[in-house]
Parts: C-alpha cells; sequence; structure tokens
C-alpha cells in the first residue's frame, strides 16, 4: 500500500540532497513524519496546504517501513500513518509536483 507526504519545495530539495529527512516543522514538534493515505491526502492538502504553491506529493510503500511506522488515529478519529524514524530518499517510490489549479491541489492520476 503506498502512503504519502506532501512536500515544500525546500523540503523535497533537502530530502534529495541529504538523502534523509527528520519532515517539516510540524513533524519536528510532533516527533513522527505525517503520512495519508491516497483517501486522506486532498483533505490534508486543503487543510493544511490551502493556497500553497510549490508542493510535492511522495509516495512511499507502507509495508517496507517496518514497525517504524505506526497508524494513529488523528483527524476526525481516523488512523493515519506516522513514520517514527528518517524518510530516506529511497524510501520514496515516486514524486510528482503538486500543482494548485482554481485553487485545489490537482493529484496525480497514480493515486486514482
Amino acid at each position: 500500500m503506498l502512503i504519502y507526504k506532501i512536500f515544500r519545495t525546500p523540503e523535497w530539495q533537502a530530502l534529495q540532497a541529504d538523502g534523509s529527512t527528520l519532515g517539516a516543522p510540524i513533524d519536528l514538534s510532533d516527533g513522527y513524519i505525517h503520512f495519508s493515505t491516497a483517501e486522506q491526502a486532498a483533505e490534508t492538502a486543503a487543510k493544511h496546504f490551502a493556497g500553497v504553491e510549490g508542493l510535492w506529493l511522495a509516495a512511499v510503500e507502507a509495508d517496507t517501513l517496518g514497525d517504524d511506522l505506526k497508524w494513529e488515529p488523528s483527524r476526525g478519529g481516523a488512523l493515519f500513518p506516522h513514520l517514527y524514524r528518517p524518510l530516506r530518499l529511497d524510501d520514496v517510490v515516486w514524486a510528482w509536483p503538486l500543482p494548485l489549479e482554481d485553487g485545489a491541489h490537482v493529484f496525480p492520476a497514480e493515486m486514482v
């Protein structure tokens, strides 16, 4: 199962340059890296990245993350994937720009 991380361009570039990341400021403060499922990603983008341009969507295979990935209740009691270790660039299956059109982010067809 693929899970998804939304990055701002500088965060995505840092992951590419460094080979790993502890995530965005919210991830650092919470102590884990926030992910979403395909069903949760659009709402995550709308809630936390409304109107933000220059985003990237990275897909990660959940099964390869082992016990470091925990499914925990969050928004509305839904279970969200949280990674309790650095995300490595080699964990990323693919990444695509997440363009903003008419006020909403357009997700890649691979997710549909």
